[in-house]
This record gives structure tokens, C-alpha cells and sequence, in this order.
């Protein structure tokens, strides 16, 4: 699927905001990165990550890294509830695997899992920054979303030949938090979309 990323752009100003050079720049880049992703052939799919990408990273369209102190994460550190549950399991794993990217994957585990689905075995352990490299958050967004390697859910059942369900499509995520609002988003971006659309 191609874009028109100008007229992208203008339209988006028209329906949200005007852009920084900042946030046109991730926008593009996300756009580029749709146009060569053989998985992703329905504009509500790239509508639905691109509202996931608004609200995740704060209006940037730019890999984000999770707010906080550094003594914010230590309830995600080795031994403690949050911890196990995200496979940290060594001193230290709070911090280090903290949420980075356009989706915010958080923990040891989610670090690796994702690095191994996309063929690059345990580089996101040894490197965690490298999900903050666009190319690699739009991969670990596309797999995650696609795949429901986040929560179980996946996109196509959600958004699908049948019908689409922005609102309940949160799920992919992260259950129902500020779902109708995101829902709003991917509404706007899939007019949008429809309009940028080249071929």
C-alpha cells in the first residue's frame, strides 16, 4: 500500500493538528514502513496502529521510552509480582527493560519473545535501546498487533471482512484504557488514510 505523505499531512492537520517537523518526520517514516510491510494490506489495520502510535507516544509518532525516575521501575525488578510476570529475573531488570517503542513492550521476557519472532534471536536482551530504533518499534508493533503477541489479541479479530471494532480493538494492547478515545483517532486516520491512498 502507498501513501501520499503530504497529503497525508495536510489532511491530518485539518482533522487533529497542525505538525512539528518532529512529528511529520515519524509520520513519514511510519508510512515508509507500512508501504513495505507485506503483512499489512487494510487501511483500518494501519489507521488502528497509527491511533495505537498517537496515544502511546504522546503525540510524537517518534519510539518513545516509558516516563519515570529511575526508582519508578524497581517494582518491576527480579522477585517482586510485576517482575515475574514479565520475566525479569535478573538484578536490575526494571530498569533495563522498561517500555521503549511505539507500543511500550515492558520486561525481560517480551524483550526476547519479540527479538526471536523477528529472527534476530536475543539482540533486544543484550541491546534493549535497539527497540527504540524506528525500523525495529514499527517491526515489534506489526508482529504484536498482528500476531497478539501483546495480549493474546490480534488485529483481524477486530478489524476483519466483517466488521471493525476500534473501541474493542484496544484490547490488542492494553484491555479497554482510554479505548474510545484511540477508537476516535483510528476513525480519523482511516478518512485519512482513504484520501493518501495511491494505489
Amino acid at each position: 500500500m502507498f501513501y501520499d505523505h503530504q497529503a497525508f499531512a495536510a489532511a491530518y492537520e485539518k482533522a487533529f493538528a497542525r505538525l512539528t517537523a518532529s512529528q511529520y518526520q515519524g509520520i513519514d517514516q511510519i508510512l515508509g514502513f507500512v508501504q513495505i510491510d507485506p503483512d499489512v494490506e487494510d487501511d483500518r489495520w494501519v489507521a488502528y496502529m497509527l491511533a495505537t502510535i498517537k496515544h502511546e507516544c504522546a503525540n510524537s509518532f517518534m519510539p518513545i521510552t516509558e516516563f519515570g525516575p529511575d526508582s519508578y521501575f524497581a517494582k518491576y525488578n527480579a522477585g517482586t509480582t510485576l517482575g515475574g510476570r514479565l520475566g525479569n529475573t535478573q538484578p536490575g531488570d526494571g530498569l533495563r527493560f522498561k517500555g521503549r517503542g511505539y507500543v511500550q513492550i515492558t520486561g525481560r521476557a517480551n524483550y526476547l519473545r519479540l527479538g526471536q519472532v523477528l529472527g534476530i534471536g536475543k539482540a533486544f536482551v543484550d541491546q534493549p535501546t535497539a527497540v527504540l530504533e524506528p525500523a525495529n518499534a514499527y517491526r515489534i508493533m506489526s508482529a504484536g498487533m498482528r500476531l497478539g503477541l501483546f495480549t493474546g489479541k490480534k488485529l483481524a479479530t477486530y478489524i476483519n471482512d466483517t466488521g471493525c471494532d476500534y473501541v474493542a480493538a484496544r484490547r490488542i494492547i492494553n484491555g479497554q484504557d482510554k479505548a474510545d478515545a484511540i477508537a476516535a483517532y483510528a476513525t480519523a486516520f482511516e478518512t485519512i488514510l482513504k484520501r493518501a491512498r495511491l494505489d
